[in-house]
């Protein structure tokens, strides 16, 4: 059953972004996504029976312009926008003193300063509309650096990514919008080398890595939950519950 909302879900193609598309989809929400590649978002609509609901917006999205561009498809093709799902990102693991120039670089445009824009676009309508929520797809190393996995900058930019969900939080509760974050630990996608699974499953107490799914409905959750804001949930098998 419809419920006449609609989220934008930002690096859709792929990933966790492609799961947030399908499991919003199957909720009954109107998806744009959001991607550098428009074959990557025809195949993501490709893959659900729902795809009458999910419009397809290429680009980058560390482009302001971008952001400006998304946000005013969505309007036009289903009226407003409820959420958005600031997932696009990428984890570069290294040792600190190896990170390259062009390494911050492309961290920053595309773990931070894409979520700043869409969020600052998404913002702007929902003040108007008194109503929505962001939700930030940060990392559970940015709660708890793990000496097995070097990731100074990754953690650094997801780490003030956490602080910035929380100050949005407050700026916006005025507005009726929430902002919380859901923080992933080893997630099963594809960017991750089959190889090397025996010592991803050992980086958590829980044994094992987390799914897709997982941290879908961790983002359905906060999604629908209208007295929390301010939230960074971690969804990884007890990660960053502390050095064990």
């Amino acid at each position: 059953m419809s419920i006449s909302k609609t989220v934008i879900v930002t690096g859709a193609s792929s990933g966790i972004g492609l799961g947030l598309v399908k499991a919003f989809l199957d909720r009954g929400y109107n998806v744009v996504g959001n991607a550098r590649s428009q074959s990557g978002l025809d195949d993501a609509a490709g893959q659900s029976s729902q795809a009458h609901r999910f419009l397809g917006v290429a680009g980058d999205i560390a482009d302001p312009a971008t952001s400006s561009r998304v946000i005013a498809r969505a309007i036009e093709a289903f009226g407003a926008v409820d959420g958005l799902v600031n997932n696009a990102g990428f984890f570069l693991p290294k040792p600190f003193i190896e990170y390259s120039p062009q390494d911050l670089e492309a961290l920053l445009d595309t773990n931070l300063k894409g979520l700043v824009y869409a969020s600052q676009a998404a913002a702007a309508h929902m003040i108007r509309r008194r109503q929505g929520f962001i939700i930030n797809i940060s990392a559970a190393v940015a709660l708890q650096p793990n000496i097995q996995v070097p990731a100074a900058l990754p953690v650094l930019i997801k780490g003030g990514v956490n602080q910035m969900t929380r100050a949005l939080a407050l700026e916006l509760s005025p507005h009726n919008i929430k902002v919380n974050a859901v923080a992933p630990g080893i997630i099963d996608t594809p960017m991750h080398d089959p190889a090397q699974r025996a010592f991803l499953d050992n980086l958590a107490p829980a044994g094992r890595v987390g799914t897709v799914a997982e941290i879908a409905e961790a983002v359905l959750y906060l999604a629908g939950a209208d007295f929390t804001t301010g939230a960074v949930l971690p969804v990884d098998g007890g990660m960053s519950t502390g050095k064990w």
